[in-house]
């Protein structure tokens, strides 16, 4: 368990450095462009991924910590009820580390710090994060595990 605690804690504090590395360099709304299709950017969102919420009063910024604490606990089970594998709990640790990540933000910040942003053209992926990442890396593993485990159900039931 302290193994996956501790990739948690990791990608945390990678994250964090990462963002103090940005904020230390560029201004808000600042954009440098590194190629014609990936941008530095400095920007802080309020909401959720793809700035859901974003436009609202205040309220969110707490419903997001609120809803990140009751799911890295569901997820803190799950890992210790998987914690011999290794895909899953890698899966789980990365999510947490990822939520935590932003969790800091909302706290210091009141908005996640974003600072990657990929675009052709005018067109762009919205800007997001280091945490960003893990968390989404985390579910594409929770369902590649999933996919797979129903695959290996259904191989092994008889016709």
């Amino acid at each position: 368990m302290a193994a996956w605690l501790s990739l948690s804690a990791a990608v945390a504090a990678l994250d964090q450095l990462s963002k103090r590395w940005i904020m230390d360099r560029l201004e808000f709304g600042e954009h440098v462009e590194v190629t014609n299709f990936f941008d530095l950017v400095l920007v802080f969102n309020p909401g959720a991924a793809f700035s859901f919420l974003a436009d609202h009063s205040g309220w969110q910024r707490w419903f997001f910590v609120g809803l990140a604490v009751v799911i890295c606990g569901w997820l803190l089970v799950l890992l210790r009820k998987h914690q011999s594998e290794r895909l899953l709990p890698f899966a789980f640790a990365m999510i947490i580390g990822g939520a935590v990540g932003n969790v800091i933000d909302r706290f210091l910040y009141g908005a996640v710090v974003d600072f990657l942003y990929f675009h052709i053209g005018r067109y762009g992926w919205p800007a997001f994060n280091l945490a960003d990442s893990a968390i989404t890396l985390g579910v594409v593993l929770m369902v590649w595990a999933q996919i797979r485990e129903a695959r290996q159900s259904a191989q092994e039931s008889p016709s």
